[in-house]
């Protein structure tokens, strides 16, 4: 029976699928790092007590790129090239999502309502994350290779999630409510087409790896699409509502540390 747990057994237990797995996931992950550094280092003075969770933010993609590295390494395999059309995170950027990394390079203060968007589109981003994680949890937390990393990642993505509605919630309450909503779903919008896209060309990547009938790759592309019209119609609004989270303060102390693979 072709299930989401099928197909993911299949790509985690062949060498190839796998590493180019682990590999897409390091990368916009370690890219995530690298954001949210930026990102703290230029909070404008009047949040720069948001700096150190935006910190910790940074620090717990950095963890999670480590921990798919590790993974791979526990296999004796090497991280692959990234195909383009599979990067999450870049695709993104380039379709303006979030804050630009030729404006995060420059040693220029952000301002509020960069940081705004920058929230608004973590909101989006981390809504992605949380559920995908919690889909590999409900799947493969006992697993005895992966389990531990897919529990250590997951609450970490269910931090984040909480930290972006907490602190949305208190610039909504600052003024700020219509722009956050005006950026919620643009992002949202513009998030679900690129993850639609993004799902086929990984799903094509992982049916030529692993030997995928015609007939089975246009039945997951058929769910792919099937997700997307969905998400269009009326699934896109989970992304944009704010609501005060049952994790409060969820970044406010240090990254925890990653699992040890032997």
């Amino acid at each position: 029976m072709l299930s989401a747990k099928s197909v993911f057994q299949e790509i985690l237990a062949n060498d190839e699928s796998f590493a180019l797995f682990c590999s897409i996931a390091a990368s916009g992950e370690s890219q995530g790092g690298w954001e949210n550094a930026r990102i703290a280092a230029l909070v404008p003075e009047s949040e720069r007590e948001l700096a150190p969770k935006i910190t910790r933010h940074g620090a717990d993609e950095d963890k999670h790129g480590r921990i798919f590295n590790a993974l791979m390494k526990k296999r004796g395999l090497d991280p692959v090239p990234v195909p383009p059309e599979t990067d999450y995170t870049m695709l993104l950027e380039k379709n303006g999502i979030g804050l630009a990394h030729e404006q995060l390079g420059r040693d220029e203060r952000l301002t509020v309502q960069d940081i705004v968007t920058y929230l608004s589109h973590s909101r989006v981003t981390e809504q992605r994350a949380s559920e995908q994680m919690e889909l590999l949890r409900k799947h493969f937390a006992d697993d005895p290779d992966i389990g531990r990393a897919v529990k250590q990642i997951s609450n970490d993505e269910d931090n984040h999630l909480a930290y972006c509605h907490e602190e949305l919630l208190r610039f909504a309450y600052a003024g700020h409510g219509r722009a956050i909503q005006r950026t919620l779903r643009a992002c949202a919008l513009a998030e679900i087409r690129i993850y639609r896209d993004v799902s086929l060309a990984v799903m094509a990547h992982m049916g030529r790896i692993l030997g995928w009938s015609r007939a089975k790759s246009a039945v997951l592309a058929a769910g792919i699409h099937a997700m997307y019209a969905y998400e269009r119609l009326s699934g896109w609004r989970r992304m944009v509502s704010l609501k005060t989270p049952e994790r409060r303060n969820a970044l406010g102390g240090p990254a925890s540390a990653a699992p040890e693979f032997a």
